[in-house]
Protein backbone atom coordinates (compact mmCIF):
# COMPACT_ATOMS: atom_id res chain seq x y z
CA UNK A 1 0.00 0.00 0.00
CA UNK A 2 1.46 3.43 -0.95
CA UNK A 3 2.23 5.03 2.66
CA UNK A 4 1.47 8.58 0.55
CA UNK A 5 -2.12 7.81 1.05
CA UNK A 6 -2.46 6.32 4.30
CA UNK A 7 -0.57 9.09 5.61
CA UNK A 8 -0.55 12.78 4.30
CA UNK A 9 -0.43 16.12 5.71
CA UNK A 10 -0.41 19.90 4.09
CA UNK A 11 0.32 22.91 6.45
CA UNK A 12 0.94 26.47 5.32
CA UNK A 13 2.21 29.06 7.47
CA UNK A 14 5.37 31.30 8.58
CA UNK A 15 8.91 29.88 9.39
CA UNK A 16 9.53 30.81 12.37
CA UNK A 17 12.96 29.58 13.44
CA UNK A 18 16.11 29.21 12.13
CA UNK A 19 16.94 25.68 9.70
CA UNK A 20 19.44 23.82 12.06
CA UNK A 21 21.22 20.39 10.85
CA UNK A 22 19.02 17.89 12.18
CA UNK A 23 21.06 14.57 11.47
CA UNK A 24 22.17 12.86 8.48
CA UNK A 25 20.66 9.31 6.52
CA UNK A 26 22.50 7.12 3.96
CA UNK A 27 24.85 10.67 3.56
CA UNK A 28 21.87 13.12 3.10
CA UNK A 29 21.16 15.65 5.16
CA UNK A 30 18.70 16.79 7.12
CA UNK A 31 16.92 19.86 8.48
CA UNK A 32 14.63 21.08 11.39
CA UNK A 33 12.16 24.15 11.78
CA UNK A 34 9.63 25.15 13.15
CA UNK A 35 6.29 26.51 11.37
CA UNK A 36 3.41 28.68 12.62
CA UNK A 37 0.03 27.85 11.57
CA UNK A 38 -2.81 30.60 12.31
CA UNK A 39 -5.88 28.46 13.58
CA UNK A 40 -9.67 30.48 12.98
CA UNK A 41 -9.37 31.43 16.50
CA UNK A 42 -6.53 32.75 15.73
CA UNK A 43 -4.38 31.02 17.96
CA UNK A 44 -0.88 30.11 16.48
CA UNK A 45 0.07 26.67 16.51
CA UNK A 46 3.56 26.40 16.17
CA UNK A 47 4.74 22.46 14.53
CA UNK A 48 8.61 21.35 14.16
CA UNK A 49 9.15 20.28 10.26
CA UNK A 50 11.86 18.07 8.98
CA UNK A 51 13.12 18.01 5.49
CA UNK A 52 16.08 16.78 3.14
CA UNK A 53 18.77 19.26 2.12
CA UNK A 54 17.93 17.83 -1.62
CA UNK A 55 14.32 19.90 -1.41
CA UNK A 56 16.21 23.50 -0.83
CA UNK A 57 19.49 22.88 -2.76
CA UNK A 58 17.77 25.58 -5.41
CA UNK A 59 16.10 27.55 -2.83
CA UNK A 60 16.37 29.44 0.34
CA UNK A 61 14.17 29.02 3.30
CA UNK A 62 14.74 31.55 6.12
CA UNK A 63 12.57 32.85 9.14
CA UNK A 64 9.82 34.63 8.32
CA UNK A 65 9.70 33.46 4.99
CA UNK A 66 5.68 32.03 4.33
CA UNK A 67 5.51 28.58 3.21
CA UNK A 68 3.36 25.49 1.90
CA UNK A 69 4.42 21.98 2.64
CA UNK A 70 2.81 18.34 1.42
CA UNK A 71 4.67 15.71 3.47
CA UNK A 72 3.55 13.56 6.27
CA UNK A 73 3.28 13.15 10.39
CA UNK A 74 6.31 11.34 11.36
CA UNK A 75 6.95 10.11 14.85
CA UNK A 76 10.28 8.94 16.84
CA UNK A 77 11.61 8.08 20.30
CA UNK A 78 13.66 10.52 22.07
CA UNK A 79 15.28 10.10 25.44
CA UNK A 80 14.85 12.65 27.66
CA UNK A 81 16.09 13.12 31.30
CA UNK A 82 16.41 9.12 31.23
CA UNK A 83 12.16 8.79 30.02
CA UNK A 84 11.40 8.19 26.71
CA UNK A 85 9.47 10.87 24.88
CA UNK A 86 7.58 10.74 21.33
CA UNK A 87 8.50 13.35 19.21
CA UNK A 88 6.11 14.49 15.65
CA UNK A 89 6.90 16.74 13.01
CA UNK A 90 5.70 17.34 9.62
CA UNK A 91 8.21 15.53 7.05
CA UNK A 92 8.09 17.47 4.30
CA UNK A 93 8.23 15.56 0.62
CA UNK A 94 7.30 19.31 -0.98
CA UNK A 95 7.81 22.64 0.04
CA UNK A 96 7.32 25.94 -1.71
CA UNK A 97 7.07 29.73 -1.14
CA UNK A 98 3.37 31.32 -0.78
CA UNK A 99 2.36 35.05 -1.20
CA UNK A 100 1.30 35.65 1.74
CA UNK A 101 -1.17 33.70 4.61
CA UNK A 102 -3.85 34.63 3.03
CA UNK A 103 -2.82 32.96 0.04
CA UNK A 104 -3.72 29.27 1.55
CA UNK A 105 -7.85 28.69 1.83
CA UNK A 106 -6.64 25.17 3.94
CA UNK A 107 -3.63 25.73 5.66
CA UNK A 108 -3.46 23.01 7.97
CA UNK A 109 -5.10 19.59 6.50
CA UNK A 110 -4.04 16.05 7.82
CA UNK A 111 -5.32 12.58 6.40
CA UNK A 112 -4.71 9.31 8.43
CA UNK A 113 -5.18 5.56 7.91
CA UNK A 114 -3.98 3.50 10.47
CA UNK A 115 -5.00 0.93 13.79
CA UNK A 116 -6.01 2.33 17.47
CA UNK A 117 -3.07 0.56 19.97
CA UNK A 118 -3.94 2.21 22.84
CA UNK A 119 -7.64 1.70 24.66
CA UNK A 120 -9.32 5.36 24.45
CA UNK A 121 -9.12 7.39 27.11
CA UNK A 122 -12.41 9.27 27.33
CA UNK A 123 -13.21 12.66 29.86
CA UNK A 124 -15.37 15.59 30.12
CA UNK A 125 -13.28 19.23 30.19
CA UNK A 126 -14.56 21.37 33.34
CA UNK A 127 -16.89 23.06 31.21
CA UNK A 128 -18.20 19.83 30.09
CA UNK A 129 -17.28 19.07 26.87
CA UNK A 130 -16.47 15.41 25.67
CA UNK A 131 -12.97 15.17 24.49
CA UNK A 132 -11.53 11.61 23.74
CA UNK A 133 -7.59 10.41 23.06
CA UNK A 134 -6.42 8.09 20.54
CA UNK A 135 -3.03 7.20 19.76
CA UNK A 136 -3.18 5.78 16.29
CA UNK A 137 -0.79 3.47 14.56
CA UNK A 138 0.37 4.08 10.89
CA UNK A 139 2.34 2.11 9.54
CA UNK A 140 5.33 2.92 6.88
CA UNK A 141 7.64 1.15 4.58
CA UNK A 142 10.14 -1.69 5.80
CA UNK A 143 7.89 -2.88 8.78
CA UNK A 144 7.76 0.85 10.23
CA UNK A 145 4.72 2.59 12.43
CA UNK A 146 4.60 6.23 13.14
CA UNK A 147 2.79 6.48 16.86
CA UNK A 148 0.29 9.85 16.26
CA UNK A 149 -1.72 11.00 18.94
CA UNK A 150 -5.45 12.15 18.31
CA UNK A 151 -7.43 13.96 20.23
CA UNK A 152 -11.28 13.89 19.27
CA UNK A 153 -14.56 15.85 20.44
CA UNK A 154 -18.40 16.33 20.61
CA UNK A 155 -19.54 13.56 18.27
CA UNK A 156 -16.31 11.74 17.27
CA UNK A 157 -15.23 11.75 21.30
CA UNK A 158 -18.86 9.64 21.76
CA UNK A 159 -17.66 7.12 18.86
CA UNK A 160 -13.95 7.33 19.83
CA UNK A 161 -14.63 5.66 23.33
CA UNK A 162 -15.94 2.67 21.95
CA UNK A 163 -13.25 2.00 19.46
CA UNK A 164 -11.23 -1.83 20.06
CA UNK A 165 -7.60 -1.83 20.27
CA UNK A 166 -6.60 -2.84 16.61
CA UNK A 167 -9.78 -0.98 15.34
CA UNK A 168 -8.87 0.34 11.52
CA UNK A 169 -9.65 3.72 11.05
CA UNK A 170 -9.49 6.80 9.01
CA UNK A 171 -9.12 10.16 10.32
CA UNK A 172 -9.40 13.57 8.64
CA UNK A 173 -8.01 16.85 11.13
CA UNK A 174 -5.37 18.97 11.51
CA UNK A 175 -1.94 18.79 13.64
CA UNK A 176 -2.14 21.51 16.53
CA UNK A 177 0.25 22.19 19.56
CA UNK A 178 -0.56 22.56 23.37
CA UNK A 179 1.43 24.59 25.88
CA UNK A 180 1.10 22.67 28.91
CA UNK A 181 2.14 22.45 32.78
CA UNK A 182 4.22 19.24 34.01
CA UNK A 183 4.66 19.94 38.05
CA UNK A 184 7.57 17.81 39.56
CA UNK A 185 6.71 18.75 42.77
CA UNK A 186 6.16 22.06 44.42
CA UNK A 187 8.83 24.39 43.59
CA UNK A 188 9.39 22.63 40.31
CA UNK A 189 6.94 23.46 37.40
CA UNK A 190 7.84 23.64 33.71
CA UNK A 191 6.05 24.42 30.48
CA UNK A 192 6.05 21.51 28.17
CA UNK A 193 4.47 20.99 24.04
CA UNK A 194 2.18 18.35 23.17
CA UNK A 195 1.61 17.78 19.61
CA UNK A 196 -1.44 16.15 18.25
CA UNK A 197 -4.26 15.47 15.37
CA UNK A 198 -7.22 17.15 16.45
CA UNK A 199 -9.98 15.06 15.03
CA UNK A 200 -12.81 16.42 12.27
CA UNK A 201 -14.23 13.72 10.83
CA UNK A 202 -13.38 10.02 11.92
CA UNK A 203 -14.70 6.36 9.90
CA UNK A 204 -14.24 3.27 10.50
CA UNK A 205 -12.86 0.79 7.88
Amino acid sequence: MDENIINSCTVSGKVCSDLKMSHKSYGEGFYTFDIEIRRLSGYMDIIPVTLSERLILNMQIEKGDEVEIIGQLRTYNKMENGKNRLIISVFAREIYRVEDEAASKNPNKVFLEGYICKEPIYRLTPLGREICDIMLAVNRAYNKSDYIPCISWGRNAKYSKILDIGAHVRIIGRIQSRVYKKKYDEDNIENKVAYEVSVLKMESI
